[in-house]
């Protein structure tokens, strides 16, 4: 069952919550989190809140409540749901004031969405087109402005694949809503953590499986034309797991199979959740 919470309260997802000068709404002013359930419990809570109060904190928005409270809040709408495998969606912004640059006096708005888990799908391909990165500068933050990461996958779903692989300066950054690794010489390579990228929850799974597995996780800048002759290529993220990619742009990976380094992290993510 679908469950939606708002600033304290059980709502339909129907029922019209917000009002015209909500921060949100009008600035993108605030932050969000996705994360997802097994068996009744969510996966990596406590890497989840520590990003959710970084987040906040970049952003100097008070959520209002501690980190305790949140979390009560996230597993009182999880057990109110009533499903054992979910999706959680999160939004935390500063609130509803008239409409001013400057920051108000006002209590912060907090949304909750559980939903059934659902697939990651939008294309009968599995494959990832490069794109721009024209985004701002600090993706660290999971802030509501994603404009440029809806466009790049939208035309990318539009030619027939699956994610945007997102270049900057030369270089793969993430994906627009994914983390983006390749596999060479039976190594793991993935985009160093800044602030230009997000430190995603599932890029520390992929590390944490790596490290038992003793596969070697480079972090080094890597390029399109690099990606494209990798051994193995797959993104990761919290609604989509471990995705394995057989095709970048027009260039088959592995023959189009998924590869040994990739179907062990997959095996070891299965036994992690």
């Amino acid at each position: 069952m679908t469950i939606t919470y708002f600033n304290g309260e059980f709502i339909d997802i129907n029922d019209k919550v917000l009002p015209i000068e909500e921060r949100g709404h009008n600035f993108g002013d605030g932050i969000y989190d996705a994360l997802r359930v097994y068996n009744g419990k969510i996966f990596m809570l406590e890497e989840h809140l520590d990003r959710i109060f970084m987040s906040a904190g970049e952003i100097r928005l008070d959520l209002g409540r501690t980190r305790e409270q949140l979390r009560n809040e996230l597993l009182l709408c999880l057990e109110k749901s009533g499903e054992p495998n979910a999706d959680i969606y999160m939004q935390a912004t500063r609130g509803m004031a008239t409409r001013n640059h400057l920051f108000p006096d006002c209590p912060p708005t907090l949304s909750i969405i559980v939903r059934p888990t659902t697939k990651f799908s939008t294309s009968d391909k599995n494959g990832i087109a490069f794109y721009p990165d024209e985004r701002w500068a600090n993706c660290h933050i999971k802030s509501l402005n994603l404009l440029p990461n809806l466009l790049a996958r939208q035309a990318a779903v539009e030619r027939g694949f699956a994610e945007a692989v997102l270049v900057k300066d030369g270089f793969v950054t993430e994906g627009s809503c994914t983390s983006a690794f390749m596999v060479k010489d039976k190594s793991i390579i993935v985009t160093p953590l800044s602030k230009g990228i997000l430190s995603s929850i599932t890029r520390m799974a992929v590390k944490a499986i790596a490290e038992k597995l003793d596969i070697p996780f480079i972090e080094r800048h890597f390029t399109p034309e690099e990606m494209c002759e990798a051994d193995e290529v797959f993104i990761a993220g919290t609604f989509i797991e471990i995705q394995p990619i057989t095709q970048v742009e027009d260039k088959l990976i592995n023959s189009g199979q998924i590869g040994e380094i990739t179907s062990k992290l997959l095996d070891g993510f299965f036994e992690l959740v």
